[in-house]
């Protein structure tokens, strides 16, 4: 049986189809979620007044494609399932196919938002099982982590903007997005790509630095020092803000240590711990600068209100990173004529047969890469990439368990993390 519609205002745009009477009427069942993606709890788990809440994968508050399986007593939110796997990244199968430099691009894509962060952690492996790591020019390693720290810069601009928005408020978000803006122009500027570079090359770089690069850099963190504390204000001293994170998502510090969490949300719970200054790789050990942990100045210490803090005192510390690397970079590594950046960059790499570990501090944490090569190929036999967003994603049960179901949405932003990464 047909049944017809008619859409329209006048009879002269009236538009006629026909559609089975079957279709208008639908029937809700749960079976379909159970057969596409299972569930850890099901009505026979659930006690009286408890229900379970699917919030995603596709909805903003998650920040990606995540699934967040929430158990809720009314409000109060009982556990939570993360459901990872929508986004099918393939990287470390991709790179058992690929020799070492074409894998720089894939390694972009995972954390999409801090590229330059990643390819400065993964080169660096690669140079180190080659041993040319001690012979890289002192300007390639400057500029390394000029564009690292630019790229941690816009990373977290991200995360604070985003998070903001999460909470409520609209502004700081576009205020963070106009001048992550100035970091992407030049970035652009510097590689051609405004977020996923292939810029940080095994042995080098794809290119010195363009002319004037240097001063328009000393330009930024001039322009950026005051805006910093205008979101100081906005943001991080707004009343309603503090009430919507003080002492919500309390991560205590064994808990974070036990589930392996890095970067703000282990130092937001009072450890100072950064790669930069731990493990002191490239030119950080030549720097000058302060590694923030959260001390509980608005609530307890571990809440959302500190990891969001720890990162906008790490936008502080990543200007003054950025002002010294320029300084050098005009100063005693300036430009020369016969500087080649791709002076390194071997033609063929063919590591020997080994096992290695390298870890970088990536915006959200420890990035490391493992790698095993056989000595015979210059395709890795294993690249698998610990992320630490997935690490970091982890935890959200723990701190969620007992909270209102409003407030996941801001433990979630607290974690700030990218599925690109956690589905690698």
């Amino acid at each position: 049986m047909v049944k017809s519609i008619t859409f329209g205002l006048t009879k002269q745009f009236e538009l006629f189809f026909e559609m089975p009477t079957d279709s208008i009427q639908y029937k809700y069942s749960p079976e379909h979620l159970q057969v596409s993606e299972p569930g850890k709890y099901t009505s026979e788990h659930l006690r009286t007044e408890e229900m379970v809440i699917n919030i995603g994968p596709q909805h903003p508050s998650t920040h990606g494609v995540l699934r967040l399986e929430v158990v809720s007593d009314g409000e109060i939110i009982v556990d939570v399932v993360p459901h990872i796997g929508y986004l099918h990244r393939c990287f470390e199968k991709h790179a058992e196919s690929l020799p070492f430099n074409q894998i720089i691009p894939y390694v972009d894509r995972m954390d999409y938002v801090a590229a330059m962060n990643s390819e400065h952690a993964y080169v660096m492996g690669v140079e180190r099982m080659l041993g040319i790591d001690k012979d890289l020019p002192k300007r390639v390693e400057y500029i390394r982590v000029l564009v690292a720290e630019l790229n941690r810069l816009a990373s977290h601009f991200v995360a604070i903007g985003t998070y903001a928005m999460d909470i409520g408020a609209y502004t700081p978000f576009l205020w963070m997005m106009r001048d992550r803006e100035h970091i992407l122009r030049m970035l652009e500027w510097l590689s051609g790509a405004r977020m996923l570079y292939n810029y940080i090359w095994v042995g080098g770089l794809f290119y010195d630095v363009p002319v004037g690069f240097e001063e328009r850099c000393l330009e930024f963190v001039n322009y950026l020092k005051p805006k910093l504390e205008e979101l100081q204000q906005l943001v991080i001293d707004n009343k309603i803000f503090v009430q919507r994170t003080a002492n919500v998502g309390v991560l205590p510090l064994s808990v974070a240590i036990n589930y392996g969490c890095s970067g703000p949300v282990l130092r937001g719970s009072g450890l100072r711990w950064d790669l930069r200054k731990v493990d002191g790789y490239s030119v950080y050990p030549e720097l000058d600068f302060d590694v923030p942990m959260g001390e509980g100045l608005a609530g307890t210490v571990g809440d959302c209100w500190d990891r969001n803090y720890v990162r906008v005192l790490e936008c502080r510390e990543s200007v003054k990173i950025i002002k010294q690397c320029v300084e050098k970079l005009l100063g005693e590594h300036r430009r020369t004529p016969e500087f080649d950046p791709q002076a390194f960059v071997p033609k063929k790499i063919r590591p020997q047969a080994m096992d290695y570990y390298v870890r970088a501090e990536n915006p959200k944490g420890e990035l490391g890469f493992f790698f095993r090569t056989d000595g015979k190929s210059d395709i890795p036999v294993r690249c698998k990439a610990r992320a630490c967003s997935f690490n970091n994603l982890s935890v959200i049960a723990e701190i969620s368990r007992g909270a209102m179901l409003a407030d996941l949405v801001a433990i979630i932003g607290s974690i700030d993390v990218v599925m690109g990464e956690v589905d690698r």
